[in-house]
C-alpha cells in the first residue's frame, strides 16, 4: 500500500507529466514541482528548485524520455536546461527516482548507478496501455494527411506487437482493408486468423496508400521503399531514429512523418494516468 502521507516530485516532462502532477493532487499527496515554469500547474501543486525538490520528495518521478539531447533534463516548460551531470545525480542518492528510458541517465554520468532508479516505460502494463493511445494518435495522423477516406483504404501496418494490435484494430473498425507484416510465423497465422492481411516484414510489396511503421529497426531501407507508389503516405511511428531511410524516402517521393510521443500529444490526461497507476503499482511491488 502506498501511504497516504507520500510526497511526491515531479521533475520535468511534457504535458502528460503536467496532468500527472493535476491527477497527484487530486489524490490527495503533497507534490512538488520543478521545470513548469511555462504551464499551468494545479495550484495545489508546489512548485520549486530542484535541489528544494529532491530535499522534500520522498519518491520523484522524471519525464519519458529522463532526457531528449542525452545530457539535459527533458523539461520543455522550464526556463533553463538543467543539466544532468554529476552534480545533479548528487541530488538524488538514496532517493527513488521513476522515470522514463532511464538508461539514458548512466551514459551521462556514472554516479546515477548509485541512484535507485526505476523506469516506468519497461513495465508491460505500460506499454499495453500506452499503446491505444499511440494508435488513436497514428489513426488521426492519418486521417488530417490522407487525401482520401481511411474507409475502404488500403493500409499496411510493419509489426504486430502491441502498437500494431491496436492500430489494426482501430483501422478496421473504421472500415480500412488492413494488411499487417510480421517476421514470426505464428504472429503471421495469427494475422491471417483475425482477418487481416498477412505478409513478411521483409516483403511487404507495394499498392498501400497509407503505411504505419511501428518497428523500432530500419525496415524500409530503399530497396524495401522503391516498391510503394509516389505519393504513399508513410506514418513512422518507430523511436528515435525511426524505422525508415528518409533521405531514400524522398528521393522517391514518399511522404514520412516522424510521429514519437503521441500519447502526450493526443492523450495527456490519458497519458498521466498511465503513467501514476504504473508506478502506483511498482511502489506496491
Amino acid at each position: 500500500m502506498i501511504q497516504e502521507q507520500t510526497v511526491f516530485g515531479v521533475a520535468g516532462g511534457d504535458r502528460r507529466q503536467a496532468e500527472l502532477i493535476d491527477s497527484l493532487a487530486a489524490d490527495g499527496y503533497t507534490v512538488y514541482a520543478f521545470g513548469f515554469e511555462k504551464a499551468r500547474l494545479d495550484a495545489r501543486a508546489q512548485e520549486v528548485s530542484l535541489a528544494e525538490l529532491a530535499e522534500k520528495s520522498q519518491v520523484v518521478i522524471f519525464p519519458l524520455p529522463v532526457t531528449v539531447d542525452g545530457a539535459h533534463l527533458n523539461a520543455p516548460f522550464g526556463r533553463q536546461p538543467v543539466p544532468l551531470g554529476e552534480e545533479t545525480a548528487s541530488l538524488f542518492l538514496g532517493k527513488p527516482v521513476y522515470g522514463g528510458m532511464t538508461e539514458r541517465l548512466a551514459a551521462i554520468d556514472p554516479l546515477w548507478e548509485q541512484v535507485p532508479v526505476f523506469d516506468y516505460s519497461h513495465q508491460e502494463e505500460f506499454a499495453v496501455r500506452n499503446a491505444i493511445p499511440t494508435a488513436e494518435g497514428a489513426v488521426e495522423i492519418a486521417m488530417h494527411e490522407f487525401p482520401g477516406t481511411l474507409n475502404g483504404a488500403r493500409c499496411l501496418i510493419t509489426g504486430f506487437g502491441r502498437i500494431g494490435k491496436a492500430l489494426a484494430w482501430m483501422l478496421r473498425g473504421i472500415g480500412a482493408q488492413v494488411t499487417v507484416s510480421a517476421r514470426k510465423p505464428e504472429d503471421l497465422a495469427w494475422i491471417s486468423q483475425l482477418g487481416y492481411g498477412a505478409v513478411h516484414t521483409r516483403e511487404p510489396g507495394g499498392g498501400y496508400p497509407v503505411v504505419f511503421n511501428t518497428i523500432p529497426a530500419l525496415v524500409f531501407t530503399r530497396s524495401v521503399l522503391s516498391r510503394l507508389q509516389p505519393g504513399t503516405l508513410l506514418i513512422d511511428l518507430a523511436s528515435a531514429p525511426g524505422g525508415v531511410d528518409r533521405e531514400a524516402a524522398e528521393k522517391l517521393g514518399i511522404r514520412v512523418i516522424p510521429a514519437l510521443s503521441l500519447p502526450g500529444k493526443v492523450a495527456p490526461r490519458a497519458a498521466g494516468e498511465i503513467i501514476k497507476e504504473t508506478i502506483y503499482h511498482m511502489m506496491e511491488e
